[in-house]
């Protein structure tokens, strides 16, 4: 653990009066990570991690505006940070007008501004990590061998500035992740998740759910590329939502760069471009996956301002009732698209009127079709349609009658997140899901519902397990 006389709050305070530019916002992002890592049916490493990060933003008043400079870095001692004021006032006395700028955010204190960082611990696993030895005992014993990570991360967020801002946030991330093989290792099966505590996380039932996709897979069909009846669990459908969302900045759209753009200028916004009662949405106060309430921004880009520090957020419907309703917003990109200010958000949900039942109750509705497990290695292909590609992982299981008789083979995907909003014929309830593409080190806060889609385009046969 670091150990310094100094306080979050102190650091901040200390870049503030430091810099010698005519506004400064300073960051402190105090971090600690659990960790367990298994392989083999066997805990390999475990650990916990403590950082911290300053993040120091001066702004110059010039002729003809505003010029930010920005520096951000490991700090844990006074000159440690009197070293990032110093090259962030330097780079912003040496830089020229920022388009985005504004009058930086005024306000006044967190009530809980004066507290100490709340750490994550190693204890975070004394629940889940005595049955995950049972789990090893009894996959073992059936013919199984586990292989899997689980992480929990505490950062507490300190952001002050010039102009008497002063905010705090506690951000709990955990996610966790196992993978199982027969003893052959010919047929692999896949189950993950993300959680705020780990009190929700059964190792047995992990186990469970995978002996149970493994199970399945003693059959295996050899399957054609072409286009199928394919049912899309939580997990999949958070893998392609977080791109419909990362792709939605109200900059790009108004330049004509994306699939939100309008044929002939400005964005789609107004427009339907999903079925009626779909609904994308983020919001900081959303039970379980609560984010900072807050704009935090090292640096200034389409979608994020370091102008814009300290904003508020709140509940922001991306697509209401199939419309597009916001983009991502900066202050900035608000005046040039006319559109309202809405900042991105470290969340997202999707929902569908009328929705209900689980994945249980979309299998049993098919005749004939796919089962995903989740994807991977997604690119996009064309920004104007938002046209991905991807491949699938850890299991495709083939429905007949309402029921999963076998595994396929996995298959390279060509499919756009936002058609496939307009073409989903079912949907289940919302749940918490987890993206194994992007959850495990970028965007682990989802609610997706699982989607069955007529014709999901399977454009060619990968040989990958």
């Amino acid at each position: 653990m670091i150990t310094n006389t100094w306080t979050p709050q102190s650091l901040v305070e200390h870049a503030l009066a430091t810099s010698t530019a005519d506004d400064c916002v300073a960051i402190v992002n105090d971090s600690t990570s659990a960790n367990l890592r298994w392989a083999n049916n066997t805990l390999t490493t475990n650990g916990v991690i403590h950082g911290l990060s300053v993040t120091v933003v001066s702004f110059i008043r010039t002729g003809d505006g505003v010029a930010s400079g920005s520096m951000s870095g490991s700090a844990t001692t006074q000159a440690q940070v009197t070293a990032l004021v110093d090259a962030a006032d330097a780079a912003a006395r040496a830089g020229t007008a920022a388009e985005d700028a504004q009058d930086l955010t005024v306000g006044g204190s967190s009530a809980d501004w004066d507290d100490a960082p709340s750490p994550t611990d190693i204890h975070v696993f004394d629940t889940f990590a005595p049955a995950l030895g049972e789990a090893f005992g009894r996959a073992g014993s059936e013919g199984r061998v586990l292989y899997g990570f689980v992480s929990h991360d505490h950062t507490t967020t300190y952001l002050g500035t010039s102009t008497g801002l002063r905010l705090r946030h506690v951000q709990p991330t955990g996610h966790y992740g196992c993978t199982g093989k027969d003893t052959s290792l010919t047929r692999s099966a896949w189950v993950g998740g993300a959680t705020r505590d780990f009190s929700d996380v059964d190792a047995l039932v992990m186990d469970q759910t995978v002996a149970q996709r493994l199970g399945w897979a003693e059959r295996h069909i050899d399957l054609e590329a072409g286009r199928y009846d394919t049912i899309l669990p939580p997990s999949a459908v958070a893998d392609l939502m977080v791109d419909a969302y990362w792709y939605a900045g109200a900059r790009t759209a108004h330049e004509g760069q994306s699939v939100y753009s309008k044929r002939g200028g400005g964005t789609r916004a107004g427009e339907r471009i999903a079925r009626e009662g779909v609904t994308l949405f983020s919001d900081p106060a959303h039970p379980g996956l609560e984010c900072a309430p807050f704009v935090t921004a090292g640096t200034s880009d389409n979608e994020q301002s370091v102008f814009d520090n300290g904003l508020p957020l709140g509940r922001t419907d991306w697509i209401a009732d199939g419309f597009l309703s916001s983009l991502i917003q900066t202050r900035h990109s608000a005046g040039l698209t006319g559109l309202p200010v809405t900042p991105y958000v470290d969340n997202l949900g999707l929902t569908v009127d009328g929705a209900s039942g689980g994945l249980d109750d979309l299998v049993a509705g098919t005749e004939r079709g796919l089962l995903l497990t989740c994807m991977w290695y997604i690119r996009v292909v064309d920004p104007q349609s938002l046209l991905l590609t991807g491949l699938t992982r850890d299991g495709v299981y083939l429905v007949e009658n309402g029921e999963i008789t076998g595994a396929v083979n996995n298959f390279r995907w060509n499919e756009s997140p936002v058609d496939l909003l307009n073409r989903f014929t079912h949907a289940s309830e919302t749940v918490p899901s987890f993206s194994r593409e992007w959850g495990d080190d970028f965007f682990s806060r989802t609610a997706t519902p699982a989607l069955r889609v007529p014709d999901f385009n399977m454009s060619s046969v990968s040989q990958a397990l």
